[in-house]
């Protein structure tokens, strides 16, 4: 059995997380393949340099990240732009 296709919607605008195929093994080791999917939210986050609110899908380690420093800074050290991500 093989893994055709990789889901869509499951994609972190921000980092490019995207699903990953894996194994599943079982105790007597035999592997059946599987989607290893990230964990992706919608989050509405405030951006001060436009003073308004914005709808990102991202995953949780951005959340995180962006959380620590901030959006713009966070997108400009991975080479976006707001409209980039937003949509």
């Amino acid at each position: 059995m093989s893994v055709k296709r990789k889901p869509k919607g499951k994609i972190c605008r921000l980092t490019g997380k995207r699903p990953n195929a894996a194994n599943r093994v079982t105790f007597s080791a035999q592997k059946n393949r599987r989607w290893q999917r990230p964990n992706i939210q919608r989050k509405k986050v405030f951006v001060p340099e436009l003073n308004r609110h914005v709808r990102i899908r991202m995953s949780t380690r951005a959340i995180r990240t962006i959380d620590k420093i901030g959006l713009m800074p966070f997108m400009k050290k991975q080479g976006l732009q707001l409209k980039d991500v937003v949509g």
